[in-house]
Formats: C-alpha cells, sequence, structure tokens
C-alpha cells in the first residue's frame, strides 16, 4: 500500500476537466501516482481479457505510438488488452492511467503488482472506490463511465458482442466522446462487438495517425497546434479562436453552451478546451463549466 495516495473533489482544481464534464462525475476521486497526467489529453484503449496476441500487439503498438505523441492511455488494468495498452505506453516513454474497479490500494488482478507499480511511478492509479474497497462484479460496469469520461476518445481493441468494453463505448457516446475500433478476424466472434461498432458507425483504427486526426488534431505531435498560439497576443488568439471569440467576458458555459456558440460538436470542443486551458486562456470552474481568462501577457507555457 502507498501511504502517499488522496483524494479530489470535483471543487478541486486538480480533478480532471473532462471528467467533471460529464453529467455524473464521481464525488471523490482517489489517486495513486501524478496528478499532473490527469490535466494531459488522454485516450481509453480497451478491449478483451482473453485476447489474441493479434489484439496485444495492436494495443501495445497503439498505446506505445500515442504516448510518443504525448497522449495519456487511459484503460482499466484488466488482464488482455488493457494490460497491453499501459505496458505500450509505458514502453512508449509516456504516461499512462488505470481506473480500479477497486480501492486504491487493492490490486486487482494479483498478477499486475508489478505494472501498477510501473503505472504509479509515470501515471497514476485513480478510483472512486474508497481504501480497501475489494473488487467487485458490479464496480467495473460503473467505472467504465470514468475511463470514458476522462479521455477524449475510446479505442475498442477486440470485443466480443458482450464484452465490458461495449459499455465502456456506450458511456463514450453519451458523454460526447469519439468512438473507434479496430478491425479483426470475423471467425469465432472474437471481434463481433468492435465489428458492430464499425458499422454503427465507429471510426475504423489501424494507427495512432487515425485517432489523431478523428479528433482533430492532425498527425503531429498533439498540442502542436497550439504552440503557434502561445506565441501570440492573448488578443491575436482570441479574435481568431472559434471558442474564446464567442464566450463572454464574466460570463461561464458547459460544453453545451459552448458547442452552441462556437459550431464545434463535443468531439472537436473538448480537445480544445484542455488545450486552451493549458495555455491559460480559458479555466474550469466549479460544476464542470469554463469561463474566459484574460491574460495581459503572451500565453503562458504550462
Amino acid at each position: 500500500m502507498n501511504p502517499a495516495f488522496f483524494a479530489v473533489s470535483p471543487q478541486d482544481p486538480r480533478y480532471p476537466t473532462a471528467l467533471d464534464a460529464i453529467h455524473d462525475p464521481p464525488p471523490l476521486l482517489w489517486i495513486d501516482g501524478l496528478v499532473d497526467a490527469l490535466r494531459a489529453p488522454s485516450v481509453a484503449v480497451v478491449g478483451s481479457r482473453a485476447a489474441s496476441p493479434y489484439a496485444l500487439e495492436v494495443a501495445r503498438r497503439l498505446a506505445a505510438d500515442l504516448a510518443r505523441r504525448g497522449v495519456v492511455v487511459t484503460s482499466g488494468m484488466a488482464r488482455g488488452v488493457d494490460a497491453a495498452a499501459h505496458r505500450g505506453a509505458l514502453e512508449g516513454g509516456g504516461a499512462t492511467i488505470a481506473v480500479l474497479g477497486c480501492g486504491i490500494d487493492v490490486v486487482y488482478p494479483r498478477e499486475h503488482a508489478a505494472l501498477a507499480g510501473e503505472i504509479r511511478g509515470r501515471g497514476a492509479l485513480i478510483s472512486e472506490f474508497p481504501p480497501g474497497t475489494p473488487p467487485r462484479k458490479g464496480h467495473f460496469p460503473q467505472r467504465n463511465r470514468i475511463i470514458s469520461g476522462l479521455s477524449l476518445a475510446v479505442v475498442v481493441v477486440e470485443a466480443a458482442a458482450e464484452s465490458g468494453s461495449l459499455i465502456t463505448a456506450e458511456f463514450a457516446m453519451e458523454q460526447g466522446r469519439a468512438v473507434l475500433a479496430v478491425p479483426g478476424n470475423v471467425l469465432g466472434g472474437r471481434n463481433a462487438g468492435a465489428h458492430a461498432l464499425l458499422r454503427d458507425g465507429a471510426k475504423l483504427v489501424e494507427c495512432a495517425d487515425d485517432i489523431l486526426e478523428e479528433l482533430g488534431t492532425g498527425i503531429g505531435d498533439w498540442g502542436a497546434g497550439i504552440r503557434g498560439t502561445r506565441e501570440s497576443e492573448a488578443s491575436g488568439l482570441a479574435s481568431q479562436d472559434p471558442v474564446l471569440r464567442r464566450m463572454i467576458d464574466g460570463d461561464s458555459y458547459d460544453l453545451d453552451e459552448l458547442s452552441d456558440v462556437s459550431g464545434l460538436d463535443r468531439v472537436k470542443l473538448l480537445p480544445r478546451l484542455l488545450e486552451l486551458e493549458l495555455a491559460g486562456a480559458v479555466r474550469r470552474i466549479e460544476g464542470g463549466r469554463f469561463v474566459r481568462v484574460r491574460p495581459s501577457l503572451p500565453l503562458r507555457t504550462p
């Protein structure tokens, strides 16, 4: 057990912005690791526990490539695809977040104790359940809304028709997140759930570039688009940015209101808000709302 874990509420500035924007954020989030990992753009990579070698390799490669682009990889630390995604992110030199279906001080499954230690050192273990809470069947579907809520997109890598990963995808759609899926073998039904998502309009994923393009960030490193704005005066940014130029000083906005005034859907809006927050141009306040900040100097680098 690591005595350094702590809890944050939505009123705490350390509470993840993306998670605070969902309609049912956890009233208390336990964190063990690097809180800064929760401020960075995140993509969830989830899939089958009894994954094929193909799925494990795809999850590892996608996560490693995302990590190299500066994207945090979020998953559930389960056997199979989840563990492969966490390991891929670590191999890629990036950060990864594991959302637990038990207390923050309980390692489940037990064989992932070493992996949990690596995640803690390079990212974070998080849970809405109080310390000491054992893993229970009903906890895992509940925690899936946090996996999707933390993330700008959910990528499903191999999922059967009744897979828990589809629950995460459903939460993602309800939360206005992008849903993507990796195609796989059509024999045996091992990937029937992911193929159903593709038939219903999920974007097909073959590489990390597909994910970043869906989020509107192009194929360069995450945040490349904002580097130019950090070199500009705040007034110039405000006149050009579709979100900032619609925000009135002194007013606060939730995601739906910002989507209406900016013309951006949630899939494109949330990444932009996170970039603006990191740049110091907007600030999240209580209730998942955002206000505009007017610095007198060029935007600061976080």
